[in-house]
């Protein structure tokens, strides 16, 4: 008998329909915490009602920020803000909990943040976020497990970052946009999800160059103001479907895919055999002839091959006519799922951060997610799989699929949670 925290999939049917993308989580979380930066309403549309975003809603809720759903449109009202304390078990579940730094020092001049959780892919440690805030005048005591910051005064700097940190670049953003002076930040990442959270803080009255590039220069402002900004469409949701298309052999329509972010994707998805064509906002896929390998398939920070499609990309891989290798180049833990996958029969050899890989046929099976992409790997494997596969632990992908059967069913796969 299973728990009630599964899916349920019946394998061997060619995919083929629509589906809306939805809202990105990685975008959207951020773009919560600025909204702390500003003493009024912030109201956000299209964001992701996915269980991240709810818990995320929870954090802001015990500091004393209202927050109201119609639809997929979140309002936030943090006027009456009464506290700059991170709930500690709240907290610990999610590492975007981390970017709440920059954005309570830079209102408030202080924060209390547990040590961020989130899932189990490998190390990842906050020290960049933290040494981009002490440029900025931050005082860090670490104290049973929290992080007690203060910042009486924070002072437009030069930061440079050792290496490219989505969420450091994040915190060093938020904490700058209302410092005193001019703060010029060295080595940022490029992701879309910075960009994305430096149009919302532009879009709220923060005045930021060079979002985009690896040098952003910001002159901090006094306050910000009410805004209205439209979460941008979730680009590895998007990924997963091509990869489900991809897996069954199928075909799709994908609406409001973010194309111009899925670059990388979309190159590894044309070497396999895999054709697209994308008009009017819609992404229509033609996955007949993806059984090619790949020889060589690298995650790098963007604008390379991300690391959250690892896994369902290997999933497709792993069903391919001949050998590929993955190597990833961004967490070191990335390959939890490969004995969940084994169990349906995948010929993977793992050694250190590579992956070979031997396509072949794969029977259902009763597997485990341990995290949030390698649940979905497991999923879309499921649809590919002989027979019928349960993936247990259902609440790791819920954390960033709005409802990744209801999305699934639509491209015409026999899936079921429960």
């Amino acid at each position: 008998m299973y728990v009630l925290n599964g899916i349920k999939v019946t394998g061997g049917i060619p995919l083929q329909g629509e589906v809306q993308i939805q809202g990105s989580k990685n975008a959207a979380l951020p773009i919560m915490a600025a909204a702390l930066l500003n003493k009024g309403t912030t109201v956000l549309l299209g964001c992701p009602k996915i269980s991240d975003v709810f818990l995320m809603e929870t954090i802001l809720n015990r500091m004393g920020v209202r927050t109201c759903w119609e639809g997929n449109t979140l309002e936030i009202h943090a006027e009456e803000m009464k506290s700059a304390t991170v709930d500690a078990d709240a907290g610990s579940q999610m590492r975007s909990s981390v970017v709440l730094l920059g954005s309570l020092l830079g209102r408030c001049q202080e924060a209390v943040v547990p040590y961020p959780g989130g899932c189990v892919i490998g190390k990842r440690p906050i020290d960049l976020h933290l040494d981009a805030l002490k440029g900025l005048g931050a005082v860090f005591q670490e104290e049973d497990g929290m992080l007690f910051a203060r910042a009486p005064r924070l002072q437009g700097a030069v930061i440079s970052f050792e290496k490219s940190s989505v969420g450091a670049t994040q915190n060093g953003i938020l904490g700058a946009v209302c410092a005193k002076g001019e703060t010029i930040l060295l080595g940022c990442s490029k992701e879309p999800e910075v960009t994305w959270l430096c149009r919302f803080l532009k879009a709220a009255g923060a005045k930021i160059q060079g979002e985009g590039t690896t040098t952003l220069r910001i002159q901090g402002v006094k306050t910000l103001h009410d805004t209205k900004f439209q979460i941008p469409a979730d680009r590895i949701a998007a990924g997963t479907y091509v990869c489900a298309s991809a897996i069954t052999r199928g075909s799709g329509v994908l609406l409001g895919a973010p194309i111009e972010e899925m670059g990388a994707l979309l190159r590894a998805y044309e070497k396999i055999g895999g054709q697209y064509r994308y008009n009017s906002g819609k992404l229509t896929l033609h996955s007949l002839q993806a059984t090619m390998p790949i020889k060589l398939l690298e995650t790098q920070i963007y604008p390379g091959f991300p690391t959250d499609l690892q896994s369902v990309f290997m999933a497709v891989l792993a069903t391919a006519k001949g050998e590929s290798c993955i190597v990833e180049n961004i967490f070191e833990d990335r390959f939890k799922m490969v004995s969940q996958l084994q169990k349906m029969g995948a010929q993977i050899e793992v050694s250190q951060n590579k992956a070979r890989i031997q396509g072949t046929e794969l029977t259902g099976a009763k597997v485990k997610a341990r995290e949030l992409r390698g649940g979905a790997a497991l999923v879309l494997a499921g649809l590919a799989a002989r027979g019928e596969t349960y993936v247990e632990n259902r609440h790791f992908i819920d954390r960033g699929y709005e409802d990744l059967c209801r999305d699934l069913s639509y491209m015409g796969a026999r899936i079921l949670k429960d």
